[in-house]
């Protein structure tokens, strides 16, 4: 792709590194920002800086937030009996999209992957812990996405609270094996969280 403008040669470069966006596509942004006002493109730029500048990770669930505690652990109409685990910010707006679940949240940041380097160590696994020793909760729902890695997760998370006094659930398998929770629709997974069931450690 031939440019004109090293300056828009550099814009194209910087959309088309974002994910799932190729070199078309950044073209077709970065001339429909051209086209757009100064102001209007003063303030997308400035919404993106500030969002990078000033979200928060809350420090109870690790969801994203404009505050040291988001908007659902603040919310004191949630059950807090109940604690979806899930392995990232996505997963949390894909199960808030369906309305079928009115819990709390812990995002783990990732899945146990040794291909991938990622151990125990490296997800939100010790804060669930001490989240479970302080507070009141009664079950703990592994919202993982079907795959290996999740199941993985799901079975050495389970090991590590089997001598807590909460119940462990999964959700069903309305989301089919290998897929990923974010791309499942609405109501498979809004069904899945509601239809969820105990979880058994194979062999115990």
């Amino acid at each position: 792709m031939n440019f004109t403008s090293k300056l828009i040669e550099e814009s194209v470069e910087a959309f088309s590194s974002l994910p799932g966006i190729g070199k078309k596509s950044a073209l077709r942004l970065v001339l429909y920002l051209m086209n757009q006002s100064k102001e209007t493109t003063q303030d997308f730029t400035a919404a993106i800086i500030n969002m990078r500048e000033n979200i928060k990770t809350c420090s109870n669930c690790h969801n994203l937030s404009d505050t040291e505690i988001c908007g659902v652990c603040s919310d004191l109409r949630r059950d807090r009996s109940v604690i979806c685990i899930v392995e990232n910010i996505r997963d949390v707006m894909a199960i808030e999209d369906t309305g079928q679940f009115r819990g709390m949240y812990h995002v783990l940041g990732g899945v146990i992957s040794p291909i991938e380097g990622i151990g125990p160590s490296d997800l939100n696994i010790t804060s669930l812990e001490s989240r479970l020793q302080k507070e009141e909760t009664k079950e703990v729902i592994m919202a993982v996405s079907p795959t290996i890695e999740g199941d993985t997760t799901i079975f050495y998370i389970s090991k590590r609270l089997k001598d807590m006094n909460v119940k462990v659930s999964t959700i069903a398998r309305g989301v089919s094996f290998g897929g990923e929770l974010e791309y499942a629709d609405e109501l498979t997974l809004g069904r899945s969280i509601v239809a969820r069931i105990p979880y058994r450690i194979k062999g115990e």
